[in-house]
């Protein structure tokens, strides 16, 4: 899997780099207009054997705050384009676990035994946890479930799901995926099922 799972991003890397270069490079030029500062914003996060390794976005604040550019890039999710650097690395996937940082997991409780699968795969740009989760239990029961029942057809949905909402904004896109039209996916089948569960009482 992970020798076809590598393939399969660097073949979608090399496609998404054609579409998104001139993207990112529009974004990078409205970014240092807006205030002069950073395109790129660097931190470091937990990978795969909770290893470290330093994460690359697109800038979306300034002192604290998000910046006009900023608030449209959150909206579509154009601020991780450039996590395709990452990606190119080898420190993250197309599709995977959100990657936190190492404070971030131990607030949360996430830096023990029962949160080492996340960390049995590379983290991705996208995933179930990023495109369906709405808060910390939902996000890491998605996390699970994409760990233990991933496939590249899983892989391949998302990433054109993740697609349409740089195009079409995060809300307009969760709704589409409200619809009966979206159990066709075998990636929204999977989301809705975990969810599911986490919902219904032990």
């Amino acid at each position: 899997m992970s020798r076809r799972k590598r393939a399969f991003d660097l073949v979608m890397l090399s496609g998404g780099a054609v579409v998104f270069a001139p993207v990112m490079l529009s974004l990078a030029t409205l970014i240092r207009l807006e205030d002069g500062g950073e395109v790129l914003f660097r931190q470091d996060r937990v990978g795969l054997g909770g290893r470290s390794f330093r994460i690359f976005k697109l800038r979306s604040m300034r002192d604290g705050q998000i910046t006009r550019i900023g608030g449209l890039m959150r909206r579509t999710g154009l601020d991780e384009v450039a996590q395709f650097l990452n990606v190119l690395r080898g420190d993250m996937s197309l599709v995977g676990p959100r990657p936190w940082t190492a404070a971030d997991l131990a607030r949360w409780g996430w830096d023990g035994p029962d949160h080492h699968l996340r960390h049995t795969v590379k983290p991705g740009i996208t995933g179930l946890a990023q495109l369906f989760g709405r808060d910390l239990p939902e996000s890491a029961a998605l996390d699970r479930a994409y760990v233990t029942g991933r496939d590249l057809r899983i892989d391949a949905e998302l990433v054109a799901v993740s697609f349409v909402v740089n195009a079409l904004g995060k809300g307009r896109v969760r709704a589409l995926l409200q619809r009966p039209a979206a159990r066709r996916l075998r990636a929204v089948r999977l989301a809705q099922a975990t969810l599911a569960r986490l919902a219904t009482p032990a």
